[in-house]
């Protein structure tokens, strides 16, 4: 039990870095000397102190390390990358013992930590919270996986199944929505829109309403119809544009050519190679229904405005999913699904 006080601990601290780590994983850690906590630390961001690194250097008496338990969320990294790996740093100062929440599913890594850890002689438990700790770094495992980017679909609904009225732009989600949309923005690593959502509501998909990082904005426009005076080509964020027609790179703007055919397949596997972990699909419902009728998404996050009756225009996306919550924001219900 004591273990799991500490794992869940070190995922408190991981959590506190939700959104700047890629491609990175989040990981948090702690020292322990007979009973006490005597060094904490999470990683905050690629190229900076892993998580193991930061406990360590809070830690006052160094002295005390030989004897102490080092906890940590992920199983420490067995790789030289723009870091050393942290589990040579473990072996050197000689821990009495390491416990591992998750090990890590990264071809580099998997394994290689624990037995580095192990081979030294130190004692090395691992599974501690697994579960908690996997959907710590879902997106991470999934990318590594699964070999694409964790799926999120959102859209926000009319009580009588619009997205909009007449066909164009009409508010939807109340301003305490707006928020949770713009945090998930900000938690996530990239967002991605259709041709069409694009020319109708010219959006800029940032973090406008939450302290974030932009996510990196993806573009499906075949023809590249969308002006380049739009919000959307603006040097707030990186963006990716899906097209048929050329590739080059112009500043932040990285334009992907890509064939129509296998269009979804070919997608994830550009995101792959771009190393996007995660992305939310915004729309519009043709694109949408494309994610949804090749059950390719992960979680999806639906905005209802029971009251609004919008009558005609856009229907929303045909989605026969159960929701695992429920969430009420003044007159907005928010439903979170799991695949």
């Amino acid at each position: 039990m004591q273990d799991e006080f500490y794992i869940k601990r070190c995922i408190e601290l991981a959590q506190k870095a939700i959104g700047k780590t890629y491609p990175n994983p989040l990981v948090g850690s702690l020292i322990v000397h007979n009973g006490k906590i005597i060094g904490e630390g999470y990683h905050h961001k690629a190229g900076e102190n892993h998580a193991e690194i930061n406990a360590i250097n809070s830690v006052k008496d160094k002295s005390l390390i030989p004897e102490s338990t080092i906890y940590v969320s992920l199983e420490p990294c067995a790789h030289f990358g723009k870091t050393p790996p942290c589990a040579l740093k473990i072996k050197e100062l000689g821990f009495k013992k390491v416990v591992i929440g998750a090990m890590d599913s990264h071809d580099k890594v998997n394994g290689k930590g624990k037995k580095i850890i192990q081979d030294a002689g130190i004692e090395a438990v691992s599974g501690i919270l697994e579960k908690e700790c996997i959907e710590l770094n879902k997106r991470f495992f999934t990318y590594h996986e699964k070999k694409r980017p964790f799926i999120i679909l959102k859209w926000a609904e009319s009580g009588d199944g619009f997205l909009d009225k007449n066909f164009k732009p009409t508010p939807i989600s109340n301003s305490l929505v707006n928020q949770l949309v713009h945090q998930l923005r900000a938690d996530e690593h990239a967002i991605l829109v259709g041709t069409q959502t694009a020319l109708n509501d010219n959006p800029g998909l940032t973090v406008r309403n939450m302290l974030g990082i932009n996510p990196v904005r993806i573009l499906i426009d075949f023809d590249l119809k969308v002006p380049q005076y739009f919000r959307i080509y603006n040097n707030e964020a990186k963006t990716l544009i899906f097209n048929t027609i050329k590739e080059e790179t112009i500043d932040n703007i990285q334009f992907i050519r890509m064939e129509k055919e296998n269009f979804l397949s070919n997608l994830m596997n550009n995101l792959y190679k771009e190393q996007i972990q995660s992305v939310i699909i915004e729309g519009g419902r043709f694109t949408l229904q494309e994610f949804i009728n090749a059950g390719l998404w992960d979680e999806a996050v639906v905005i209802k405005n029971k009251n609004l009756k919008l009558e005609n225009g856009t229907k929303a996306p045909e989605f026969n999913n159960k929701p695992i919550k429920v969430e009420t924001f003044r007159d907005n219900l928010v439903e979170f699904y799991n695949k």
